[in-house]
């Protein structure tokens, strides 16, 4: 049902997901392209999402991936040569797809964006996006980290340029406004040992730290051990979840997750896709559909542990 992707991920269906029955509605091809890195949790859930809708619709879904934006742009390509029958596109860096996801609008194909690039796909003639404000949910983060006390926060970005990322990092920034400091550490999210001496040496350097916020569950997960190899108190927060994250959230290790709900994310990528090309519905109305931002901590974990743990949140 899928193809590879272009950066490794998996040859067939990652499996989980649901079934939900199959559409008696004509077979369309629809490309799905991101910019997950292969082996990514979150992104393990996002094409969950996809593949459920696709079983549902009658789709053959095409998915590929590609973390730098260039190769992305050149997927978006090599998706309009083929002719495919609609495209849904992440667009984490705006600038670098714009000229090739403008070129498969502009020809007539229907277009959906989500996850990244909410404030860009209107420009691009894409009709609908599903994902977060991350602005927004990175605001949310700040006050809920300055309502608990937080003097000192890092937050740390695992793809520098990324304009989700940015946002929330920016968010959290604004949301800690008069409460205490936020400082950004850039690692490289694609080399777990790399990322987790980065944020130790940063512990090391700098006590004072009290919080690190992370903007993906396997980034929260390495610095957990990175706070420990460092001999720091700082507590660890994130946005993202996957099923490791149950069990920190559970024992303490980490705080509390912000979640954008990715396996919706693709499940409404491609279910959109579905309506209009039969019956050319539009979801949104032009404005972006929201999945997120609501806070998972204790108090509620274990209300989707078990969804979790079968990978679909």
């Amino acid at each position: 049902m899928t193809a590879c992707s272009s950066t490794g991920g998996k040859p067939d269906s990652s499996g989980g997901g649901m079934n939900a029955g199959t559409a008696d509605t004509p077979r369309f091809t629809v490309a799905m392209i991101t910019h997950g890195p292969p082996g990514d949790t979150f992104w393990d859930l996002i094409r969950k999402g996809a593949e459920t809708a696709a079983a549902k619709d009658n789709i053959d879904l095409k998915y590929s991936s590609e973390l730098e934006a260039p190769n992305q742009a050149n997927l978006v390509q090599n998706a309009l040569d083929s002719d495919v029958d609609a495209m849904a596109v992440t667009l984490a860096k705006p600038e670098a797809l714009a000229p090739n996801v403008t070129k498969a609008t502009d020809a007539g194909l229907p277009v959906v964006a989500f996850n990244a690039g909410i404030d860009a796909w209107k420009a691009m003639g894409a009709k609908s996006f599903f994902g977060q404000d991350e602005q927004v949910s990175g605001e949310a983060a700040g006050q809920r980290l300055k309502q608990e006390g937080a003097k000192k926060v890092v937050c740390v970005i695992q793809d520098q340029g990324n304009v989700a990322l940015e946002s929330r990092c920016a968010g959290v920034k604004a949301g800690m406004s008069g409460g205490g400091v936020v400082e950004t550490l850039n690692v490289n999210g694609t080399d777990m040992p790399s990322v987790q001496s980065t944020i130790a040496a940063k512990l090391q350097e700098d006590p004072s730290v009290d919080h690190i916020i992370t903007l993906g569950a396997p980034i929260a997960l390495t610095a957990v051990k990175s706070a420990d190899n460092a001999g720091s108190d700082a507590k660890i927060a994130t946005f993202d979840t996957n099923a490791a994250l149950v069990t920190a959230i559970k024992d303490g290790s980490v705080q509390w997750a912000v979640d954008q709900q990715p396996f919706l994310q693709g499940y409404l990528a491609i279910d959109s896709l579905w309506l209009y090309l039969n019956n050319r519905n539009v979801i949104g109305g032009g404005l972006p559909t929201l999945t997120g931002p609501a806070f998972i901590d204790k108090s509620n974990i274990d209300a989707i542990a078990d969804y979790a743990e079968k990978g679909t949140r």
